[in-house]
């Protein structure tokens, strides 16, 4: 009992503020509302905490690949030098969007936000550092930018061949959206569903 999670020391979670200030800024409320990675597992949003520095023969995240399937690997560094078409990239990554299938990162080096909708609608952002993985589901409407270090090297995973189409939002009637309100915002909510087309 009371012993810390080590994913908390690569993965932070907490309620955005409503500024229109540079996105890559904490945008942390005041008061602070943080948010446990118990409560972000409620959303479907799954976390570990790897070894970054030896992800070539980590057995951990060879026992990940096998048990979820995730047969696709590659890399993504994003940052201003090796990214073609940065600012456009980046804007794109931060429109709120969906996809039909999971979104999986690693984090292997570097730093970002991955911002995800809770059960009535509000922003969550999930600071993932060196060594941390995150799984967002199939049907979340979320998005992601870079923090003020300018610089993530992510390791990108996929079940079968990648399909990284982004669907912006609204998309509700997409199967993919059907279900992850079914599992996990229908669950949260106690029934009640929040109108994700306005």
């Amino acid at each position: 009992m009371g012993a810390l999670d080590k994913r908390e020391e690569v993965i932070q979670a907490w309620y955005m503020d409503d500024s229109d200030e540079d996105q890559r800024l904490p945008h942390l409320r005041e008061p602070k509302e943080f948010v446990s990675l118990d409560k972000l597992a409620e959303l479907g949003v799954l976390s570990w905490r790897l070894d970054a520095d030896n992800y070539e023969n980590d057995e951990e995240l060879k026992k990940i690949r096998e048990e979820r399937g995730y047969s696709y690997m590659d890399f993504c560094e994003v940052c201003p030098e090796k990214l073609p078409n940065y600012e456009e990239k980046i804007k794109n990554f931060f429109e709120e969007h969906l996809h039909t299938d999971e979104e999986i990162r690693y984090c292997v080096a570097g730093s970002g936000y991955f911002d995800v909708r809770d059960h009535n609608d509000k922003w969550i952002r999930v600071w993932v550092k060196k060594g941390g993985m995150i799984v967002l589901p199939a049907g979340i409407y979320h998005r992601f930018t870079l923090d003020t270090d300018n610089y993530i090297k992510a390791m990108r995973l996929f079940v079968g061949d990648p399909v990284w189409t982004p669907f912006n939002r609204p998309h509700d009637q997409l199967p993919a959206r059907k279900e992850y309100i079914q599992n996990f915002l229908e669950k949260e909510g106690g029934g009640q569903t929040v109108d994700t087309a306005a």
